[in-house]
């Protein structure tokens, strides 16, 4: 199908979903945790899971297990965006959906050992890239960025159906059209950031298993240091890291330092498309080279993190 048809679909998919959510009162109050203001209509990222429905439909039902997968986990964030489901019903579907993902990719033939440590991972990366979603434009830009360097990675390698990706930026083009604002018109929701985390990391875990290369895991660099030293900060201060909380950098710099949230969103949607894009170039060489230069990446912007968040701590007296 025409992508400007598509496109367009999926522009009137969200108004739709829009005049619903108002109708139901599907909106998203300010908290503790919140960067926001202001009531705002919530789940405006379920577009996601459509673009990825009609990716599904139009290719000939490929990925049924992954697809169904999706479904169970987007449904169950939905309903958890709406009512707050209990932790336990919200992690078995989580747990059900991966494990519906790893058949897809064929991650049962290879070694057993890697189902669990492959499951925490798996699960852990989705959790993030819903707590990452704080501020307007950044689970977009990410993600957008995420996605360009999976198109330009299978441009190379072929290792999944291109439209795939490609829809699913079309749908990260119209939600971030309504959420790329400074008053934004709606928020991704758990629905939407868990649905994009679920489609980028089924993505990179075929990637993976295609090249045998667990270097592309770093296209996760920029939520993966921000996330983790969060989490190793927060063990410190002897902190409950399940509590909601407002101590990623870039929610010290959108809050306490008032910088412009959208220019923080784009910086961390192009320097994780920065990091890629080395990541991509390194492939080409041996793999010492590509162990060093990953190390590399992860020790220097590591350290650049730790530099900024502790001039803002020290700053804001945080």
């Amino acid at each position: 199908m025409n992508y400007i048809i598509i496109l367009i679909v999926l522009f009137v998919i969200e108004l739709i979903y829009f005049k619903i959510a108002d109708k139901y009162n599907i909106i998203d109050k300010p908290n503790e945790r919140s960067s926001h203001t202001t009531i705002t209509l919530r789940g405006g990222g379920v577009i996601f899971y459509f673009g990825a429905l009609i990716f599904f439909i139009f290719s000939g039902f490929q990925y049924p297990y992954f697809f169904l997968g999706l479904t169970a986990i987007t449904v169950i964030s939905f309903l958890d965006d709406i009512f707050t489901l209990s932790n336990r019903i919200r992690l078995s579907i989580h747990l059900t959906s991966v494990l519906l993902m790893f058949y897809q990719v064929g991650l049962f033939e290879l070694s057993l050992w890697l189902i669990p440590i492959a499951l925490i991972l798996c699960i852990g990366i989705i959790n993030a890239y819903n707590f990452m979603d704080g501020i307007n434009g950044i689970t977009v830009s990410n993600s957008l960025a995420i996605l360009i360097l999976l198109a330009i990675s299978n441009l190379q390698i072929n290792f999944v159906d291109a439209n795939i990706i490609y829809y699913t930026i079309l749908s990260c083009l119209v939600f971030g059209f309504y959420n790329f604002r400074n008053k934004a018109k709606c928020f991704a929701g758990d629905v939407g950031s868990v649905c994009i985390a679920f489609i980028v990391v089924f993505l990179i875990a075929l990637l993976i298993i295609k090249t045998q290369n667990i270097n592309y895991i770093l296209f996760l660099t920029v939520y993966g240091l921000d996330t983790v030293l969060t989490i190793v900060r927060r063990l410190s201060k002897k902190e409950n890291i399940f509590e909601a909380h407002r101590s990623h950098l870039y929610q010290y710099y959108a809050n306490e330092n008032k910088s412009n949230r959208l220019l923080i969103s784009s910086i961390y949607g192009l320097l994780q498309l920065l990091i890629g894009i080395i990541v991509i170039y390194c492939t080409r060489f041996n793999l010492t080279i590509q162990i060093i230069s990953s190390i590399s990446i992860i020790v220097i912007f590591g350290l650049i993190y730790l530099y900024l968040k502790y001039n803002l701590i020290k700053k804001h007296n945080l």
